[in-house]
């Protein structure tokens, strides 16, 4: 029996850097910007991470699919990246939980993939000269002139002065019920959840701790949170440029001017320091990966953390400053990360509200940073919004 023909493949960066290798799951063209992920495992939760759109995702681990996927790892609805790039894809999954190979499913889905490519000199390469616009092209288009695939991969769009949120948020109000992961005692708290880009396992931390979440589409008005009566708002993870979040941002001010407890991720974290009049910038090549060491300036503590931003900050690091927008008094740099001492987290001293650029929930792992779903209901509690534990589930 013959075996299929692989079909060739390359993949073109904008600066004119070649890396040829073969097709990998649905044949095609894909366009983004090229970023990659350090993880050692994790790359389904990876690639259906709202936060990837408009990317193409370079596995740093040079042997990738060796579990399949299955449905209870998803993180999201669908496979949210452009474009997937490995060095060694695994010959078929091997692991009691996988339901199809992941070749099958990025098939299926139509993601346009290359595997055998030199991924260590691709990410040296990235790691000098940052992220860029590249494209991938199997079949007959991988022969065709590199200045033409240059010339087309440079017409796209570059993730600066992108607005991506409202394209994979929900269109639909949900909740997400305690009942419903393990929760058997009366509801603590109502929150409302903006969904940027949000991670089923986010809200999932919440409910098993006893909170009722609403999540609600990333253009959800302050009136209509109003309506949901919450004790705290979330602001999740997601995609793009937090410049362009303006009416997100004015939403958090209207938030933050009312005293409702706020903890937000990612975004979230950048979001929040719009708010507080600090600016953004993109970073050179960003924070991707499962690995990232990062400090809690108040403790000394050192927690591995899963990352995956493109932007960052820009706020003083050390004694508390007073926010530019000064209503909402002072404000702390809380988290710096140990390989760049990027900003990682804000704490507001005089409101309640905080945020972090790194994932609590941190499926596939790590755990050390799950306390902080934890210090979200403390301040919640603080605010004097708990509920009334005799008057039963509300």
């Amino acid at each position: 029996m013959n075996s299929p023909r692989i079909e060739p493949a390359v993949m073109v960066l904008e600066d004119g850097t070649v890396f040829e290798g073969r097709a990998w799951g649905a044949p095609g063209t894909a366009f983004g910007e090229a970023v990659f992920a350090t993880g050692m495992t994790g790359y389904q939760e990876t690639l259906t991470d709202p936060s990837y759109a408009g990317q193409i995702v370079i596995q740093t681990a040079p042997h990738i699919g060796n579990t399949g996927v299955n449905l209870d790892d998803m993180e999201s609805r669908k496979i949210w990246v452009n474009g997937f790039v490995v060095r060694d894809p695994a010959r078929r999954p091997s692991n009691w939980r996988s339901e199809r190979s992941l070749d099958e499913e990025l098939a299926e889905q139509g993601i346009t993939g290359i595997q055998g490519v030199d991924t260590r000199a691709l990410t040296r390469h990235l790691r000098d000269k940052g992220a860029m616009r590249a494209g991938i092209f199997s079949g007959d288009q991988a022969g065709e002139p590199v200045a033409q695939l240059v010339q087309r991969v440079t017409e796209q769009p570059g993730m600066a002065g992108r607005a991506l949120a409202e394209h994979v948020s929900t269109d639909e109000t949900y909740a997400v019920e305690p009942r419903e992961h393990g929760w058997d005692a009366p509801v603590r708290h109502e929150v409302v959840a903006v969904d940027l880009g949000i991670k089923s396992m986010t809200p999932q931390r919440l409910a098993e701790r006893g909170v009722r979440v609403h999540v609600v589409p990333a253009d959800v008005s302050f009136e209509q949170v109003q309506a949901l009566h919450p004790d705290g708002v979330f602001f999740s993870n997601g995609p793009g440029d937090p410049a362009t979040a303006d009416e997100q941002v004015a939403l958090l001010r209207r938030v933050l001017d009312e005293g409702i407890p706020f903890f937000g991720i990612c975004f979230g974290n950048q979001l929040l320091g719009r708010a507080l009049g600090f600016g953004t910038y993109k970073l050179t090549f960003g924070h991707r990966g499962i690995n990232q060491p990062v400090m809690d300036l108040a403790t000394g503590t050192v927690e591995i953390t899963s990352q995956n931003h493109g932007f960052a900050v820009d706020a003083p690091v050390g004694e508390p400053v007073t926010a530019p927008e000064s209503r909402y008094g002072r404000v702390s740099v809380s988290h710096v990360g140990l390989n760049d001492d990027v900003v990682e987290g804000l704490r507001c001293e005089d409101i309640p509200a905080f945020s972090v650029q790194y994932h609590p929930e941190a499926a596939a792992g790590p755990h050390d940073s799950a306390y902080l779903f934890d210090r979200f209901i403390d301040m919640m509690d603080r605010a004097g919004q708990s509920p009334d534990p005799e008057a039963g589930d509300n």
